[in-house]
């Protein structure tokens, strides 16, 4: 993430409308983090992006109450993924999907 020019604000924020894994800023963008970890079966047993229709709506809840916050107030905002794949051999493989969705679009 920091290669990608971002910076950690928060990890595991707890709202009343759901839970993000990370929440960080680039620029004056916000983006709201959900992280994935996959086991190699896992990798080979669909193509679709690890996070589910109903886990966007809820980060996306999360996020818009997070916004209810001064400092976050008239930022752009983005969702991303990071998936985590365990591989054999103790091996792991890090993917980053930036603008993995956009709130009401999935």
């Amino acid at each position: 993430m920091k290669r990608a020019g971002l910076r950690v604000l928060v990890r595991n924020y707890d709202s009343p409308a759901g839970q993000i894994d990370l929440i960080a800023s680039l620029r004056e963008t916000l983006v709201f983090v959900e992280v994935k970890t996959r086991t190699l079966e896992d990798e080979d047993s669909d193509g679709e992006m690890p996070v589910r229709r109903f886990q966007c709506e809820q980060i996306t809840r999360a996020a818009q109450y997070f916004c209810l916050q001064p400092a976050a107030r008239n930022r752009r905002c983005r969702f991303d993924v990071i998936t985590v794949a365990l591989l054999p051999e103790g091996e792991t493989r890090i993917e980053h999907v930036e603008n993995a969705w956009q709130p009401g679009a999935r």
